[in-house]
């Protein structure tokens, strides 16, 4: 079965940027996923500096400049090899984003008429991806919170007919959901028992609250799957497209050249700000924890009945998961988003965009400009007093 073809403002939008279509002057977003903090500004210098004495902007190599490949291998060693060992230069497939990485991945290893394993609720690219590969998208259900719940995604793989591709996120987009110690051990052995490539999802990781959730390096090691990671989200760079994958080399190679005939190579300007910006991740981070506490204690201060609706506090990433209110059916998820944008001038994101499991939910994003999410909040809580 073939993918559908895009069509211009239909399928080819992600249901997140159609929420902006068609929304009044004026109308506040808490729906795009992104930091919006200030650029660190290790990696603002880096731009300034760039080139220094020589003006050529020549290509970079196709699998990334090496001190960006060393760079990266340097940030992951910690999770990839627990005991202390390196992460070698052929584990490390730096990439133009995540995005691009999830992309050479699933074109690489997702095989045409194969099941692919996608959280529900779920990032949207998971399923447009499989599509794309002619592979079919099979949703396994999440725990309480949107935990990764072990046991039902391992049911769920006993029930399809051959699975290439199982995607973990954690922590979540669109739940803030996280993963056990356990959890991640149990899908890892699953996965290998069943020969299905394990892609786990982690950009939000470095965005923890009170303590640091654990990922599936820590638990498995390198050779259990390949673990994403990117700038976009703790390092706060979004627009640099700079992303990685970590994990056998086997496994990623022919995934590079997928990459390679997408982009040729990461842009230089934004491999030279990812340097710097991974060399300075022990003060870059720590920051950008900050800016994302200061986020969920501007929910508690300005819409706390929003706050306690959702439930458990925040424990990694700026999304709030939060339940319709009263009376309004599940149904009625994108309508009711709709009704808020136009009326109270804010958007969000209806969780049945990420999947069927997300009706019944609003994905609001906390991650925006604080003078932006404190009005957003407040055009936001009435809905919920009401």
């Amino acid at each position: 079965m073939s993918a559908p073809t895009p069509t211009v403002g239909g399928p080819s939008l992600s249901p997140i940027r159609r929420m902006a279509l068609g929304a009044p002057p004026g109308t506040v977003s808490l729906a795009l996923g992104e930091p919006g903090w200030p650029l660190p500004q290790v990696a603002r210098q880096a731009l300034r500096d760039l080139g220094g004495t020589d003006a050529r902007l020549p290509y970079g190599p196709n699998s990334g400049r090496p001190d960006l490949v060393e760079a990266v291998a340097a940030f992951s060693a910690r999770s990839a090899h627990p005991d202390g060992s390196a992460v070698s230069p052929e584990q490390v497939m730096v990439t133009s984003g995540s995005q691009a990485a999830l992309f050479a991945l699933f074109r690489a290893h997702a095989t045409r008429g194969s099941d692919v394993l996608v959280p529900d609720p779920g990032f949207v690219s998971y399923v447009s991806l499989a599509g794309l590969c002619g592979a079919r998208a099979v949703p396994y259900p999440l725990g309480p919170g949107g935990d990764l719940d072990a046991e039902a995604l391992v049911r769920t793989l006993g029930t399809t007919r051959h699975t290439s591709v199982v995607v973990l996120n954690h922590p979540a987009n669109p739940t803030g959901g996280m993963a056990s110690a356990r959890g991640l051990a149990t899908v890892a052995e699953a996965c290998a028992r069943a020969g299905a490539l394990l892609v786990s999802d982690e950009v939000y990781k470095e965005l923890w609250l009170d303590a640091a959730p654990v990922g599936l390096h820590d638990v498995a090691g390198v050779e259990a799957g390949v673990v994403l990671g990117s700038l976009s989200k703790a390092f706060g760079a979004p627009g640099l497209r700079i992303g990685w994958a970590v994990g056998d080399p086997e496994v990623l190679a022919p995934a590079r050249i997928v990459h390679n005939a997408m982009t040729t190579a990461p842009a230089q300007p934004s491999q030279d700000a990812a340097v710097a910006l991974l060399g300075a991740a022990d003060r870059v981070l720590p920051g950008a924890r900050e800016h994302v506490r200061r986020r969920w204690a501007t929910l508690a201060r300005v819409a706390p009945g929003l706050s306690a609706t959702a439930g458990d506090g925040p424990r990694a990433g700026f999304y709030l998961w939060l339940p319709l209110p009263g009376g309004v059916p599940a149904e009625e998820t994108e309508a009711f988003a709709l009704r808020v944008r136009d009326e109270s001038l804010v958007t969000t994101v209806p969780g049945s965009a990420f999947g069927a499991r997300g009706a019944g939910f609003l994905r609001v994003s906390l991650g925006g400009p604080l003078e932006e999410l404190e009005e957003g909040l407040r055009r936001l809580a009435p809905w919920w007093e009401a």
